[in-house]
């Protein structure tokens, strides 16, 4: 029955994201459209606060806006959580967090990691969490996916557009309308939605217990719908008032899948070519069911040392998962989470088989199994172009995607876009085995994996994380948090500069030479450069941490 249920989510998600794509298409047009009678009342007096002119921005203008405005909301956002302890609605009386903390925090939710240091039923008010953290968990996704749209533009040949108003509309017509109506469906499964203090109740016992609850529906639905991730409770989804059942679960995992799985259809329809959108969602569909067929096997099969001793395993690992859960939903989730870069877990990954545990690790090194809100389209697109580059050199002509050479300058500002990945995940993660040795729970193998999978999660702006890491000190905090910001904005401030470059040329007319991007050919082709390049840059830490894991627990 687990896996029907896992092929019945994926087979809605599959006829969601068509009419999704499309939809979003048309929310990014600047034509008008009966879309500006809807949504106009509420955009037009943002625009005339924040005076936002419509005029269109080069590729630098657009790029400065998007860096400037994010570390601005960093500023205020940590300093709403350096003052929480003496703001109002803070009923627990929690106090202000500490200065590398909060900056950890700030950082991590504007950059669309949502990597917790804290734990989150106690290390932040009710005023930080709907002031300081749900503002960004609605701001950063938007910024991923105006970043998108300016590429996809630029691509066309189109001016990029205007960030302030593709931030707004990721906002007014997508993220809010569908996390408004997704938090009424958690509330009715439900999941808590309440600006009381904890509930004082008596266990069977006689015993007296505090239970935490807040505002937890309206927290729950933006960071799955965003693919923020992070979590209202310590444990996250995990958590019975943050994921109750099934249905939760299910809902979840849908809200996580929803906007990656749907822009490649936005890309198809944007570009004029609906066939080569569909090419790229095939492949990475392709790489997401290869990542879920291994992560399923490996925790059905469970520990095959347990299984050695002769200990009934038929039900899978169930270390650290949720009995109500289940193995197969919780692997599931785990593939979802990081093929998504949401980051939300329903399990700890820390107790994941090797094998189960290096698929997540392989899914944010990737970051083109589906990838984030908008971050992941543009990853996608960046191996689109190097599948194309290399085609080119193979054959001998000068490569061309979408009518547009790629030239010298576009493929260094790409190279240097792949290096910066692995140096922000392998420098940091030697460092810290090297430095802090003992914030690790593990000395082998997995010890290795555990700081590994930090920083990756960091550079990938996913935010789950082994919990068997002592990740809350002032190193991992300011690492992890440097590590956030650059692997969240240099890559789209690279790869808007790509599509500048690229806007600013002439098509070239396509010949029967052309390698054409929307056939099965370029799909196979799309994905071998992703796993060749991408993969094997990580492959020797890899072979250190899960593989290693994995070989020496063999009976």
């Amino acid at each position: 029955m687990s896996l029907i249920a896992v092929a019945a989510t994926i087979i809605v998600a599959l006829l969601l994201a068509r009419p999704a794509g499309l939809y979003i298409a048309r929310a990014f047009d600047y034509e008008a459209s009966r879309l500006d009678r809807w949504f106009g009342p509420l955009e037009k007096p943002l625009y005339a606060i924040g005076g936002i002119r419509k005029e269109q921005q080069t590729w630098k203008q657009y790029a400065m806006a998007l860096l400037l405005s994010n570390t601005a909301m960093i500023a205020l956002v940590y300093l709403i959580f350096r003052i929480q302890g003496s703001l109002p609605l803070n009923p627990a009386g929690v106090p202000s967090m500490e200065p590398t903390l909060a900056f950890n925090t700030a950082v991590s939710f504007m950059a669309n990691t949502d990597l917790q240091h804290y734990s989150g039923e106690s290390g932040l008010s009710y005023l930080s969490q709907m002031l300081g953290i749900v503002f960004l968990l609605f701001v950063s996704p938007a910024t991923g996916i105006a970043g998108a749209m300016a590429l996809i533009r630029a691509l066309t040949g189109k001016p990029l557009g205007n960030f302030f108003v593709d931030l707004i509309r990721a906002v007014t017509r997508i993220l809010l309308p569908l996390s408004f109506i997704a938090a009424l469906i958690f509330v009715i499964l439900k999941v808590p939605q309440t600006l009381q203090g904890s509930a004082m109740v008596q266990t069977l016992e006689g015993a007296a217990q505090e239970i935490m609850r807040g505002p937890v529906a309206s927290f729950l639905s933006i960071k799955q719908l965003g693919n923020n991730g992070g979590g209202f409770f310590g444990v996250n989804s995990a958590h019975p008032f943050e994921n109750p059942g099934g249905i939760s679960n299910a809902l979840q995992i849908l809200l996580m899948l929803l906007v990656p799985m749907s822009l490649p259809f936005t890309y198809g329809k944007m570009v004029g070519n609906k066939k080569q959108g569909r090419v790229l969602f095939v492949s990475m569909l392709v790489l997401f069911l290869v990542m879920l067929s291994i992560s399923l096997t490996s925790e059905r099969a469970g520990n095959p040392v347990v299984n050695a001793l002769g200990i009934d395993h038929s039900q899978g690992s169930m270390e650290g998962k949720e009995v109500r859960l289940g193995t197969v939903q919780s692997s599931f989730y785990s593939v979802v989470t990081t093929a998504s870069e949401t980051g939300a877990v329903n399990t700890m990954h820390d107790t994941l088989t090797p094998l189960g545990g290096l698929v997540p690790m392989a899914n944010m090194m990737l970051n083109t199994v589906f990838g984030g809100s908008g971050v992941g389209l543009m990853n996608v697109l960046m191996y689109a172009m190097i599948a194309v580059f290399l085609s080119g050199l193979m054959v001998g002509r000068t490569p061309e995607f979408l009518g547009k050479k790629l030239e010298g300058k576009e493929m260094k500002l790409i190279a240097v876009t792949l290096i910066v990945s692995p140096l922000l995940i392998l420098l940091p993660t030697a460092l810290a085995l090297y430095a802090h040795p003992g914030t690790l729970s593990n000395p082998g193998f997995h010890g290795l994996s555990q700081a590994l999978y930090e920083y990756t999660s960091s550079a990938a702006n996913n935010g789950s994380g082994f919990e068997g890491l002592g990740d809350a000190t002032p190193f991992w905090n300011v690492s992890t948090a440097i590590v956030m910001y650059l692997g969240r904005f240099f890559s789209m401030i690279t790869l808007l500069a790509v599509a500048g470059s690229l806007s600013a040329k002439q098509s070239v007319p396509e010949t029967s030479g052309t390698f054409r991007t929307d056939t099965a050919l370029f799909g196979a082709v799309f994905i071998g450069a992703a796993l060749i390049v991408g993969a094997l840059t990580f492959f020797p830490a890899v072979a250190l941490g899960p593989i290693a894991e994995f070989l020496t627990l063999k009976p």
